[in-house]
């Protein structure tokens, strides 16, 4: 393997540190859920956003939207828990 050659997410061993950044990595295809957001129910607190570990949240104030990246979501669910107005709910990838 080439030294200089960046590692994939697969590549990292069970229990290693990660050198670079979650958004380093398209990491989204290893989940089983997928958070999906009511823009009715929402408040805009980007409380999902400032949760999300893995930076795949980010508010777009043009359109006052919530954006979710699911290349980099890995579908932990943290965002749904913080939501004070149920406004994110998990669903089963592949669930409409």
């Amino acid at each position: 393997m080439n030294p200089k050659k960046k590692k994939g997410w697969k590549e990292i061993p069970m229990a290693g540190v990660c050198w670079v950044p979650s958004t380093s990595y398209l990491t989204g295809d290893w989940k089983t859920y997928r958070p999906v957001w009511d823009s009715e129910k929402c408040t805009r607190c980007v409380l999902c956003h400032l949760f999300c570990p893995d930076g795949a949240i980010t508010w777009k104030a043009q359109t006052n939207e919530m954006i979710f990246n699911y290349d980099y979501c890995k579908g932990c669910g943290i965002c749904e828990a913080e939501c004070p107005v149920d406004a994110i709910s998990m669903k089963l990838e592949g669930e409409p």
